[in-house]
Order: C-alpha cells, then sequence, then structure tokens
C-alpha cells in the first residue's frame, strides 16, 4: 500500500514543487498610483479665520458650531440613517466576495461518502457474460468514504490578481460607505440650520405684524381724530395683510425641513417635530481650517479614494485577462476506502488517487485578446474617472470656499443696512405723528425694513450652511482608516504614466 502510495503521489509532488517555484509570477502590469499636483487652494484664504480661535477636528466638525441639538441631530442621524445601513451591506457584500477571490488560491478538500445497492440484470451485458461463473451474485452493495482534494495552480497570477481586484473593490465600497456618511451628516446639518433659519424669519414676520397692527391702530386713532384719511386705513391694513401673508410660505418650508430631517434620522415625518420645535437662534460658524492643502483632500475625500481604488482594480483585471494566455495547471486527489463485501474500513480497501491536469487555450478566435483590449479600455476609462473626481473636488472646494466668503461679506452688509433701515423706520413713524410726512413714506420705510430682516436672517443660514458645504467639500466627516487613506496619500508621489495597459509578464 505505501509503495503505491509514493507511486501516485510524486508526480503530483513534482507539480506542486514547479508550481512553488513559479508561485512568484504574475503576467501583466503592475498597479502604481497616478501622480496628482495639484496648486494650493486659491480661495482658502478668505475664509482662514484670523482670530486665535481653532478649527473644529474635520471628523467632528459639527461640534464646532457649539449647538448642542445640532451634535445630538447629526449623531443621531449617523446612527439611523437607512442610506447608510445600506452602504454598510454594501462594504459586507463587497468584502465577502473578496475573501471568496482569496480562497480561490487554496485547495478545496471534500469529504464524501456514498453506498450503492444494485440488483444485476442477466440479460445485461456483464451478467450475460459473468452468470456461469459459480460465484456470481446478482447482489451487490459497494460502499466508498474519503477526503478529495483540488487545486488550480496560480502559475501565472490570473486567481492572485483576481483577488486583488476584489480587494480593491472592497476598499471602494468602504470608501463609498464613509461618503455616504459625510453626506449625511451634512444633509442633517443643512437641515437643521434651515429650520432654525425659517423659525428666526417665521419670528421677524411676527414682529413685523405685530409692528403693523399697531401701526394701523395708530392710523385709526389718527382718522377718528381727523387728521387720517380712509385711504391711509386701507395702506396700513394692505401693509399688515401683506405681512401675514409671507407666513404660510415659511411655514411651509420649515415643515418640508422638519420632515427631511426626520427621513435623514430614519424615522417617520413628525417623530421628533415637537423636540425642535423650541426657537434656537441660528448657530455661529466655526472657525476655517486654514492650512488644508490639495493632498489633504486627496487623502481624505472619499469619492476619491473610492475613485483610485476602482482604477487599482481595473488595473489588476487587465493581469487577470493576460493570464489566459498561458496554461492552466489543476491538482487532484483523493484517499479513502472502497469495498463491495462491507470490510470498509481495512487496509484491503484502502485506496489513493492523485491526478494533474493542464489546459492550455491555444485557438479562440480572438476571445482572449478581446478580453484583454476589454480590460485595458475599462482601465483608461477607471484613470478618467479618477482625474475627473480629483477636478470636481477641487472645484467643490473653490466653489465653498467663495460662497461662504462672499454670503459672510453679504450678512455684513445686511447687518448694517438693518440698522440704518430700523432707525429710518422709527424716525419715519415720528415724523408721522408730528404730521411732517405721509404715511406713504411710513409704510414704504416699514416694507424695506421687513425685506431686510428677513434678508438678514436667510444669508446668516446661508452662510452656516455654506460652512457646512466647506467642510463637506474637505471630505469631513468621518475617521479615515489607515489601511485605505495610506493608499490615497501616496497618489503624490506616483506617475499615472505607469497606468502602463501593455501586457507585460511582470515576471
Amino acid at each position: 500500500m505505501n509503495r503505491f502510495v509514493q507511486v501516485a503521489i510524486k508526480p503530483v509532488l513534482s507539480v506542486l514543487t514547479l508550481s512553488m517555484i513559479l508561485a512568484g509570477c504574475a503576467v501583466g502590469p503592475d498597479y502604481k498610483v497616478p501622480k496628482t499636483e495639484l496648486a494650493p487652494f486659491h480661495n482658502l484664504a478668505a475664509v482662514a479665520t484670523k482670530e486665535n480661535t481653532a478649527a473644529p477636528q474635520l471628523d467632528q466638525w459639527w461640534t464646532g458650531f457649539n449647538d448642542p441639538m445640532l451634535v445630538t441631530v447629526v449623531q443621531r442621524a449617523l446612527a439611523q440613517n437607512l442610506d447608510l445601513a445600506a452602504s454598510l451591506a454594501r462594504v459586507r457584500e463587497a468584502r465577502a466576495m473578496a475573501a471568496g477571490s482569496g480562497a480561490d488560491l487554496l485547495p478545496t478538500l471534500d469529504l464524501g461518502a456514498s453506498a450503492t445497492a444494485e440488483h444485476q440484470s442477466l440479460r445485461g451485458p456483464l451478467g450475460s457474460i459473468a452468470q456461469g461463473s459459480p460465484d456470481f451474485s446478482r447482489n451487490i452493495r459497494d460502499y466508498s468514504v474519503g477526503p478529495a482534494a483540488s487545486w488550480e495552480i496560480d502559475l501565472f497570477g490570473g486567481l492572485r490578481r483576481d483577488a486583488a481586484a476584489s480587494r480593491a473593490e472592497a476598499q471602494a465600497a468602504e470608501a463609498e460607505q464613509a461618503g455616504t456618511r459625510v453626506t449625511v451628516a451634512a444633509d442633517a446639518a443643512d437641515a437643521y440650520l434651515q429650520i432654525r433659519g425659517y423659525q428666526a424669519r417665521l419670528a421677524v414676520a411676527q414682529d413685523q405684524i405685530d409692528t403693523d397692527e399697531h401701526l394701523l391702530k395708530l392710523v385709526r386713532d389718527r382718522y377718528a381724530a381727523g387728521a387720517a384719511t380712509g385711504r391711509e386705513i386701507a395702506q396700513a391694513d394692505a401693509l399688515l395683510k401683506q405681512a401675514r401673508a409671507s407666513v404660510p410660505p415659511l411655514r411651509i418650508g420649515l415643515e418640508q425641513q422638519l420632515n427631511r430631517l426626520d427621513v435623514l434620522m430614519g424615522v417617520q415625518p413628525g417623530t421628533y417635530a415637537q423636540e425642535l420645535s423650541a426657537v434656537a437662534a441660528i448657530p455661529s460658524i466655526p472657525a476655517i481650517p486654514g492650512n488644508d492643502q490639495p493632498v489633504d483632500m486627496l487623502r481624505r475625500r472619499p469619492d476619491i479614494i473610492a475613485a483610485e481604488r476602482r482604477l487599482a482594480a481595473s488595473n489588476e483585471r487587465i493581469g487577470a485577462a493576460i493570464s489566459d494566455y498561458y496554461p492552466k495547471i489543476s491538482l487532484s486527489g483523493a484517499l479513502g476506502f472502497d469495498s463491495l463485501s462491507g470490510h470498509l474500513m481495512s487496509a484491503s480497501a484502502f485506496q489513493a488517487l492523485g491526478g494533474g491536469a493542464l489546459r492550455w487555450r491555444l485557438f479562440d478566435f480572438g476571445k482572449i485578446k478581446a478580453k484583454v483590449s476589454q480590460a485595458k479600455g475599462a482601465n483608461a476609462e477607471a484613470l478618467a474617472l479618477y482625474q475627473q473626481s480629483v477636478l470636481h473636488a477641487t472645484e467643490d472646494v473653490e466653489d465653498s470656499l467663495m460662497t461662504l466668503a462672499q454670503t459672510q461679506i453679504r450678512v455684513d452688509e445686511i447687518q448694517e443696512q438693518v440698522q440704518a433701515l430700523t432707525k429710518a423706520r422709527d424716525l419715519s413713524e415720528q415724523a408721522y405723528r408730528a404730521g411732517s410726512i405721509t404715511l406713504t413714506d411710513v409704510l414704504d420705510a416699514d416694507r424695506d425694513l421687513l425685506t431686510a430682516r428677513d434678508e438678514l436672517d436667510s444669508n446668516r443660514v446661508g452662510a452656516a450652511r455654506a460652512a457646512v458645504g466647506v467642510f463637506r467639500a474637505f471630505g469631513g466627516g468621518w475617521d479615515e482608516p489607515t489601511a485605505v487613506a495610506s493608499r490615497a496619500s501616496t497618489s503624490t508621489t506616483a506617475d499615472a504614466a505607469t497606468q502602463s495597459t501593455n501586457p507585460s509578464t511582470g515576471m
């Protein structure tokens, strides 16, 4: 028995030794992260803090607004959002696919057992010949048990390339999950800020309604005293109705943002409306990091990381396609017991089987060539998409920085305008009481003040939302894992020209 085993296994060991020698051989281009050189952000100086105020950490930027309710809202959205839950499920799916691809590199071991009972036909080929034998039995029982193994030897790296591509796709899924987290945090903060803005604008509208009611009463008193006309009463009453008419659109906007925020927090609209009904001030804008450079954005933005990982995956698939030009070698073996007599677990019933197979596609009408060309085209597309994602990211940063800078300037200007219009409106009412100006002048001053106050609150919210946009553009809102971030950070040290699509062997 030992001699038989040695004879059966010796060729297998020879093939295995050869495979170990060639294990480091992998056809196809080796991946290099493309080099990306960007100039510093030209709008960053416009929003960088001039005071000694420390900017918040980018992974928890919402804490910089110094609003406990905003922190609660964002954390609740990150814990309960359904888009984020779906992205986590996609990450688990991608990791499982990567694990499956890696397992293809290893042998497969099966354990099998069988029992067969047969009543032999006397008219069949075997029965018609063997029925004359004195030991012939028509009833046959066959029992077998034992393990069997098979292994495809990855001589030219096709399976390794596939496994590397799957790992890169899993890392891309992880980056996209981080991108979903960034989006959810920013959207939750944006909805919350708009809620506070609508509440502030409703307060302004109510204050204006109270002022206009007071003015209408004043005009009616003057009319009763013979100092005003019916036309002036109609004008004051129209102004009051105009102020009241401004409330419904604001309430609609408030309700929409409350419902939006509830959905972001993964609950039915109306769940947290009561909790947010207490009016609070529009949060102040935190300091903006003034030393962030494009390399920091490349390392942190999940969309860029995902695009780079997909580029790496497409490069590995070129090698996997090229490997089909080369032979495929597989090994198989089985050890076990087989018996017709029922004495299964005995030395005489032991059997061993070993073998190897080679498959080499010599002619296929260009199928492999087409597959390689397709992989190269996908790689070129992935490189273009990566470069485009970098440009879109820089555009996003510059736009958000400029929006924040100009909105802050506008807030300052409107603030001064409101102060001047408030003074003008008070002086107009005093002059009207004294009879030195007409009611039209008071109404004009009143309308101008209402418009300016509403615009001020709207722009204060706009500035806060623009700050959220800056943090979002920088890629803030997640704690970047070292393994993924290190891959993206190397993008400043490699050359895009190394994205060669030549079918080099790499051996």
